[in-house]
C-alpha cells in the first residue's frame, strides 16, 4: 500500500537539503525517464509505493554506466512485476517465487534488465551468510543495504516522483567520495562478510575512502570471509582486478588482513631481505606495479591475471649467494607450475584461460634476456613459443620494467624495442606467427612406413630445429627433403615419396 502521509512528511523533511537539486540531477542522467514515469503510474494504479534503489541510483548521480535496474515495492514485488509486464509491449518476464523476485527483460533493448523485489528485512546467524528474510518496510530494506551510497531510493508513485530517500547521508557519502556502512559496521561484515571485499571493490571502482571505522571493522571481521563461498570471493576480486587501478584494492585487501586468508601466494611476496647489504626489492609492491602499468594498455583480465602470477615462483625460488647476490633462477617455471593449482582454488576457469597465463608467466623473460643476444634463432623460438599470445607477451614485459633509476628504465626500453624490431623482421621474413612445422609425424610415418615410435619424434623435431636455428628455410619441399636425409642417417629406407 502507498506510504501514509506522515511518512512522506518525513521522507520530504530528511531529504530537504538534497532532494530537489540531487532529483534534477538524477532524471538529467537517466535516460529511461519515460519507462520510469510509466512504472509509477502503474503503481498509483496498483495502490503500491515503489521506489528505484541501489547502485543504478548511485551509478546514475556519480554519471557512471549501469544496466542493471532494480525497484523495491513496498507490498508483492512479484505480483507487481506481473502488471508492469502486462502493460509494457515486448517485455518478458521471469520471477523467483522462492526469492520474492522478478526480472523484467526486453529483448530489442539487450543492456536493459529490471529486478522487482518486495522491501524485506533481514536477520542472520553467526555461521551463515544467508539472511532470515521476512516482509518489511522501505526503512528495512533499506537499512539492510550494505553501504549508504547503495541506501538511497528515488520514488516513482507521482504524489513524489523523484524525491529521494536518504535514511543515512547517502548523499552526503557520495559528494564526500567515503563508503560508510548503514548500520554498525562490525555487525554489517559479521551478518554478510562479502560485505567486507565489496567495501574494497566500490573503494577501488570509484576512488572512494572506507570509512575509518568501517576499515577497523574489516580488519576485526576479517577471518569471517571463510563462510563465503571461493566462487563469490573470486567474482569480487575479478572485478578489483578490473579496475582502472587495481594496486588500491590489493593494498587494502593486504592491509586489512583479507589477502592472507584468500591469496597467501601473492602476500609471500611482501617483504625485503638484506644478507650483507645487499637486498632484493619488494616483489609484492613490484607486482602491484606491473598489474598498474599493464593496466593502461589492456582490458583484458586473463592478461592482468598473468601480471599478477608472473613473479608468484620467486619465494621458492630465491637464493643468496656471495657471487651473485640475490637470485630467483627457474621461478617463471615454478610461477607456470603453482598457476593450475591457484586457479583450481580459486575456482577460475581450467581451460584455455588458465593454459594462457601459464604461457605467458613462463615466457615473461624472454623477450628482455634477448637485449643481451638477439639471434635470429632466439627470436624464431619467441616467435614460436609465443605464438598467437606474442602482442600480449610483449605488453606484459614492458609493464615489468619498474626500475626507479630513469636511465636504466629507458636503456631496457630501448633495448626491448630492438627485439621487438628484430621480431617484426624475422616475422615478415619466416611468417612464423601461429606456425606449425611443415613437416608432421604422419609425414614421417608415411615415409618411411614407421608405427608411432620415439623414431618419428626424433626426426619431426630434428627438422623443426633445423627451421628454427636457419638451417633451411620454413619450406614443405626442402623440410620433406632434410626429413629423409635425417632418416637415412639414422639407417631407414625410404617407402613412401612425399610432395
Amino acid at each position: 500500500m502507498l506510504l501514509n502521509n506522515k511518512e512522506h512528511k518525513r521522507t520530504r523533511a530528511r531529504n530537504k537539503r538534497f532532494a530537489g537539486k540531487m532529483a534534477f540531477k538524477f532524471f538529467e542522467h537517466t535516460p529511461y525517464l519515460h519507462l520510469f514515469e510509466r512504472i509509477g503510474a502503474i503503481a498509483d494504479q496498483e495502490q503500491v509505493a515503489v521506489y528505484l534503489v541501489g547502485g543504478y541510483v548511485r551509478d546514475v548521480l556519480l554519471q557512471r554506466p549501469s544496466k542493471d535496474i532494480d525497484f523495491v515495492v513496498v507490498g508483492n514485488g512479484v505480483e507487481f512485476a506481473k502488471a508492469v509486464s502486462n502493460q509494457m509491449s515486448g517485455s518478458k518476464l521471469a520471477y523467483f517465487k522462492n526469492f520474492g523476485t522478478a526480472q523484467i527483460t526486453f529483448p530489442d533493448k539487450e543492456d536493459l534488465d529490471f529486478e522487482f523485489v518486495g522491501a524485506r528485512k533481514e536477520s542472520y546467524q553467526r555461521d551463515s551468510r544467508k539472511p532470515i528474510v521476512e516482509d518489511g518496510t522501505l526503512d528495512d530494506d533499506l537499512s539492510r543495504r550494505d553501504f549508504t551510497i547503495n541506501a538511497l531510493a528515488v520514488s516513482l508513485n507521482k504524489e513524489s516522483f523523484g524525491e529521494i530517500v536518504d535514511q543515512f547521508g547517502g548523499l552526503k557519502h557520495l559528494d564526500e567520495g567515503v563508503l560508510k556502512t548503514p548500520l554498525e559496521p562490525a555487525r554489517t561484515y559479521s551478518d554478510d562478510p562479502l560485505r567486507m571485499m565489496r567495501a574494497i571493490r566500490f573503494a577501488t571502482q570509484l576512488g572512494f575512502e572506507i570509512h575509518p571505522e568501517s576499515l577497523d571493522a574489516i580488519k576485526q571481521e576479517a577471518s569471517r570471509i571463510e563462510i563465503i563461498s571461493q566462487e563469490r570471493i573470486t567474482d569480487e576480486l575479478n572485478k578489483i582486478i578490473l579496475t582502472k587501478k587495481p594496486s588500491v584494492g590489493f593494498e587494502l585487501l593486504y592491509n586489512t588482513g583479507l589477502l592472507q586468508i584468500i591469496f597467501h601466494e601473492l602476500v609471500a611476496l611482501q617483504g625485503v631481505e638484506t644478507k650483507n647489504g645487499i637486498a632484493h626489492k619488494d616483489n609484492f609492491y613490484h607486482t602491484l606495479k606491473v598489474l598498474d602499468n599493464l593496466c593502461e594498455t589492456t582490458d583484458d583480465l586473463w592478461l592482468r591475471w598473468a601480471a599478477i602470477m608472473h613473479d608468484i615462483g620467486k619465494p621458492a625460488s630465491k637464493r643468496f649467494s656471495d657471487e651473485h647476490g640475490w637470485t630467483f633462477h627457474g621461478h617463471e617455471v615454478i610461477g607456470e607450475r603453482m598457476t593450475k593449482g591457484i586457479f583450481r582454488r580459486m575456482k577460475l576457469p581450467m581451460n584455455e584461460h588458465m593454459k594462457y597465463v601459464q604461457k605467458l608467466v613462463a615466457l615473461h623473460l624472454r623477450p628482455i634476456a634477448l637485449m643481451n643476444e638477439v639471434t635470429d634463432s632466439a627470436i624464431r623460438r619467441l616467435i614460436v613459443d609465443a605464438g598467437e599470445d606474442l602482442d600480449d607477451l610483449f605488453k606484459l614485459c614492458k609493464a615489468d620494467i619498474t626500475s626507479k633509476n630513469e636511465r636504466k628504465v629507458q636503456r631496457i626500453i630501448r633495448g626491448f624495442e630492438n627485439v621487438q624490431q628484430k621480431v617484426k623482421d624475422v616475422e615478415e621474413r619466416d611468417q612464423l606467427r601461429n606456425w606449425n612445422p611443415p613437416v608432421t609425424g604422419e609425414d614421417v610415418m608415411t615415409c618411411f612406413d614407421l608405427k608411432p615410435s620415439r623414431a618419428v619424434g626424433d626426426i619431426k623435431n630434428a627438422v623443426r630445429e633445423a627451421i628454427l636455428n636457419g638451417d633451411i628455410p620454413n619450406n614443405r619441399e626442402l623440410a620433406i627433403d632434410y626429413m629423409v636425409k635425417i632418416g637415412m642417417e639414422l639407417g631407414l629406407e625410404v617407402k613412401n615419396k612425399l610432395t
